[in-house]
């Protein structure tokens, strides 16, 4: 090794030196010298600065997830992961003693001990193998709907209205059987004076959402919508060792309907943010959430949704959170949200293409100058398991551009053929494995249409749901009085529902109750 690479490598490793807890990534590398003394790592405390994994396919970053995750668990740092391919099933395996892993390690002179690490598979409506993953269309909301739907801007206005509609008519929407009964029923006879009501949402659109929501369920939908609802405080568990559970989303069953588990995943970000309170700095993060193909969440999304995403990462960090996107290109995060991400681990990219080219071009100027590498040079070259990396320091600026050569996974680096196995022995398998129909919107709606066909002339009030009867989704029950009150006979020609909402009574369910980010419902905090 040469006095100069020595040189620069160390002066590198040196804005990356902490004495506070961190992550090891690896070894700087400086004119294709590896010096295994420059040190590059991640403190703890800058992980719920959010970060990016990019690179060209088959470059590593789905190693590079696996190698941070691992390491955040052992921390004893909770992480959720999207396994795209079932690649990273191979966390609850230790890696081989003589595989490549040991090679990496010896390489960089670090001792290696193969690690399996604590893992709980989980699956988009119990779609594929994992503990069924769900949640009610009224939590979900309008926003997160419409962005799988492909809605248009007015159809996701629309969507909005009709939430609201759903929420002041005590209307659960628990499944899509739900929401295509409320269309039905708003595009009925029997609906029309409430459709009337909402304004703004016409008989045409209530035809295109009700396509859309059909189409939605023969695409996954009706597994993935519906209870019992998976609580995202499950997410957060610690094993008995202290090590984090990693939640591994397994996608590959669902690899072809992209718009439902690239928003599932979304819901379950924006979710966190409403339910956990603010946390302030912390010497680790509450949890660390990868975002792989994360492309696909920003591809036709509204403007209103993508100032949605772009709300929740900037806030969400002063909860605790940490979020990586995974995706090929940085190109293919918003300027916005790109802005927020303090970690950069950039595999190699192509440029066969005067497209490929650009997205280079504009990659290199997202990082900060270097006068030891020609970055769009390096960022071509890179093999697989070297990567360019700049983070946030423990003082929160940014550390030097370091190329590096990365550690290997501890734990096996491929599929594990125990998925299922581990899955049936799940402590959340019970509490989640048997879908559950409660009374929502489509019984009640159907009640409320045999009233008027009983009732000639006489507009029914919504039937109200009966004593014992499940709450609506993200509803706080309120307590039954010892003696009901007698309820005042309605006038003619109006609305009982709409007379109580107006009531003191009805104002206070109401305040209950808000939407937060994306529209989704959370339960107000006092």
């Amino acid at each position: 090794m040469t006095d100069a690479p020595a040189d620069a490598a160390k002066q590198i490793a040196a804005g990356y030196e902490t004495e506070k807890p961190s992550i090891d990534l690896g070894r700087v590398s400086v004119g294709g010298v590896v010096d295994n003394d420059a040190v590059v790592k991640v403190p703890l405390a800058m992980f719920n600065r959010h970060g990016l994994i990019a690179g060209a396919t088959g470059t590593g970053k789905t190693i590079t997830l696996q190698l941070l995750a691992e390491n955040l668990s052992a921390a004893g740092v909770p992480v959720v992961v999207a396994d795209m391919k079932g690649d990273l099933s191979g966390l609850t395996l230790p890696a081989k003693a003589d595989g490549p892993a040991a090679e990496r390690f010896k390489e960089l002179g670090v001792d290696f001990a193969p690690t399996a690490s604590p893992v709980e598979y989980l699956s988009l409506g119990g779609i594929g193998a994992g503990v069924p993953v769900r949640t009610a269309v009224s939590d979900f909301g309008p926003q997160l709907l419409s962005k799988i739907l492909g809605s248009n801007e007015t159809q996701e206005q629309s969507l909005a209205l009709l939430f609201h509609y759903a929420d002041e008519r005590k209307l659960p929407l628990v499944d899509l059987e739900d929401m295509r009964a409320m269309l039905m029923f708003l595009d009925s006879d029997e609906g029309k004076a409430d459709l009337k009501g909402i304004g703004g949402v016409s008989t045409q659109t209530i035809g295109v959402l009700l396509r859309q929501i059909t189409a939605l369920g023969d695409a996954g939908g009706d597994e993935y919508f519906g209870e019992p609802q998976f609580d995202v405080a499950d997410l957060m568990r610690i094993a008995p060792d202290g090590r984090g559970v990693i939640s591994s989303i397994e996608l590959p069953a669902v690899q072809d309907k992209p718009a439902l588990f690239s928003t599932a995943l979304m819901g379950m970000i924006a979710e966190l943010f409403e339910t956990l309170p603010e946390a302030g700095d912390l010497d680790k993060p509450k949890l660390v959430f990868f975002f792989d193909e994360s492309h696909l969440l920003f591809n036709d999304a509204s403007k209103a949704f993508l100032e949605s995403v772009a709300q929740t990462v900037r806030l969400i960090r002063s909860k605790g959170v940490g979020i990586f996107f995974v995706t090929q290109n940085p190109t293919d995060i918003p300027g916005e949200v790109l802005g927020q991400l303090g970690a950069r681990v950039q595999h190699a990219l192509r440029a066969f293409t005067p497209d490929d080219a650009k997205a280079l071009k504009q990659t290199v100027s997202t990082y900060p100058k270097s006068e030891l590498y020609d970055l769009s040079e390096v960022l071509t070259s890179l093999g697989i398991g070297e990567a360019v990396v700049t983070v946030l320091s423990s003082k929160g600026v940014p550390t030097p551009v370091a190329h590096t050569r990365l550690l290997s996974p501890r734990s096996h680096m491929g599929l594990a053929d125990n998925v299922q196995a581990t899955t049936a022995q799940s402590k959340l398998y019970p509490k989640y494995a048997t879908r559950v129909d409660p009374q929502s919107a489509k019984e009640l709606l159907e009640a409320r249409i045999a009233a008027s066909a009983a009732a000639p002339g006489v507009t029914p009030a919504p039937a109200p749901i009966p004593e014992g009867a499940p709450p609506a989704a993200g509803t706080t029950p309120e307590p039954a009085p010892a003696k009901p009150a007698k309820a005042p006979r309605a006038k003619k020609d109006s609305n009982a529902v709409t007379d109580f909402l107006k009531s003191s009574q009805g104002k206070q369910i109401q305040n209950q109750l808000i939407r937060g980010a994306f529209g989704i419902l959370k339960t107000k905090m006092k």
